[in-house]
């Protein structure tokens, strides 16, 4: 079998040429005519079509999830709850190498990432909030009026609706409906059309794993499917990752029936190295936090702030580290950067490269697409590198979401902390340094939600994660995601 062969159970279910959503406990063809055409952006291949969820599909799924919710879920004791979410998470890590191949097919992320990274993290995900239903509880606060017995409980919200972005589709599922549904909760789901398939596969591991129908249900669609599920009132909480734009949309559209909401957006994230950081470690894990997944991710270090000292030497290596890159297929186990998601993608990030040398940036390597062989068949794009920079252009400050790096030099820890600030982003940064003085600094002073310190991308589900200013609000991961998906009760009971 050829290093991009998918396995035989893959192919089978990449074969399909219609792969239908989930409501209820069935898989079923969306009530619209229109539909999506899938390829994969490694090589063209048809993966068949996906449908487009209408209002009908979302008032189905609606009916299906308040079914549930009032039903046979809420019935459930907490122990019960606990047991079908853990096997939830067997069924994820059984079938983790499967789920990593259906979304290097889909998205284009390279094997060897999905499989020992996002299918790992999955799991993770699962197993940890899993254990979650028997730990969520209310407080006895002490209140200055005599008499009273006071408690508080943490109540389930009701009907969740999730919409998530295409470049981590099997972390965020896993990351979206999980905690929702420890908190007692039911969940419709939308992937982004770009990504469907693995989600899908995991809908048909939701039905192995027999919860009660309506549970859990995916819509599949684009912007019309999640406008309608952002303005649906029978939706009370709806749960967002994807661009500034689409997640002001959502607000907007939101707006009608107050539902709650948490948005996880856009990033321009800062990565900083200090003269004093190990430069052995720093240069390459930057290499990595600018182009981690063809640099199609909400936390790539794409503005790299480097001490004028080692500049010369940073940009050096990293330019090494772009031509020593192997770009191909997201099945060839020795790909460390696979394709753009699609030509759609492809386009608007030569754009913004093309741009960015008319601004007066100097492109040091690449930005270019790729098309020797058998890369003329997918959307390949060589890592682009620029110097000489300035704060002002449109490459440094809008995200492109796309395999290009900026290099800015600084001098004093006052001037970095000012310009790494000085965006409307505010995702995750990272600082490299010797100092553990600094560090502390720096982490106090970079107003983003995450600030990693001498490591880059890191996750644990016991770890919030989430931003600041225009990249969103509420959290994923952690306690705090307990808070975003149930709402407290105050109680007085009079005791004289």
């Amino acid at each position: 079998m050829a290093a991009t062969e998918p396995s035989s159970e893959v192919e089978a279910f990449i074969s399909r040429p219609v792969h239908p959503m989930f409501i209820g406990a069935e898989m079923t063809e969306s009530q619209s005519d229109a539909s999506i055409n899938v390829e994969s952006p490694s090589d063209g291949r048809s993966l068949g079509t996906i449908g487009c969820a209408d209002t009908n599909d979302i008032d189905r799924a609606v009916s299906a999830a308040k079914a549930a919710f009032t039903g046979p879920w809420s019935r459930l004791t907490p122990p019960e709850r606990e047991r079908h979410l853990r096997r939830v998470a067997d069924l994820i890590e059984r079938d983790g190498q499967l789920l990593a191949e259906i979304e290097s097919i889909d998205n284009g992320k390279p094997i060897k990432k999905t499989s020992v990274i996002d299918a790992g993290v999955a799991a993770r995900l699962a197993f940890n909030f899993a254990g979650w239903p028997t730990k969520i509880a209310g407080e006895t606060p002490s209140v200055s009026a005599p008499g009273f017995f006071t408690y508080t409980r943490r109540e389930s919200l009701g009907v969740v609706g999730a919409i998530i972005p295409w470049n981590y589709p099997l972390i965020h599922t896993a990351q979206k409906i999980m905690p929702a549904l420890a908190c007692g909760n039911t969940v419709i789901l939308k992937p982004s059309e770009k990504a469907s398939l693995v989600t899908l596969r995991m809908a048909e591991l939701f039905a192995e794993a027999d919860l009660p129908p309506g549970v859990v249900n995916i819509v599949t669609g684009g912007g019309k499917t999640g406008a309608a599920m952002s303005a649906h009132p029978g939706i009370d909480k709806l749960a967002f990752t994807g661009s500034v734009a689409a997640g002001q949309a959502v607000m907007r559209s939101a707006a009608d029936t107050t539902k709650r909401l948490s948005l996880e957006l856009g990033n321009k994230g800062a990565n900083i190295v200090f003269p004093d950081a190990d430069l052995d470690t720093a240069i390459p894990r930057s290499f990595g936090a600018a182009f981690g997944n063809t640099g199609q991710s909400c936390v790539a270090g794409s503005r790299l702030f480097v001490h004028v000292d080692i500049v010369d030497r940073v940009v050096g290596e990293l330019i090494e580290l772009a031509g020593a890159a192997t770009i191909g297929h997201a099945l060839d186990p020795s790909t460390t950067l696979g394709p753009i998601v699609d030509r759609i993608q492809m386009d608007s990030i030569l754009r913004r490269i093309e741009h960015g040398v008319n601004e007066g940036a100097t492109l040091r390597c690449g930005g270019d697409r790729l098309t020797d062989g058998s890369l003329d068949a997918g959307f390949f794009l060589a890592p682009a590198i620029f110097d000489q920079v300035d704060d002002s252009m449109d490459i440094a400050r809008e995200e492109i979401f796309g395999p290009v790096l900026t290099v800015h030099p600084f001098t004093t820890e006052e001037e970095v902390i000012e310009r790494a600030n000085n965006t409307p982003y505010g995702l995750a940064s990272a600082v490299w340094t010797g100092s553990a003085a600094r560090a502390h600094r720096m982490a106090a002073a970079l107003d983003t939600g995450v600030v990693w310190v001498n490591t880059f991308d890191m996750f644990d589900p016991a770890m919030p994660f989430g931003g600041h200013k225009r990249s969103g609000f509420g959290r994923d991961n952690g306690r705090d995601v307990i808070d975003m998906y149930t709402e407290s009760k105050a109680v007085w009971v009079a005791t004289t």
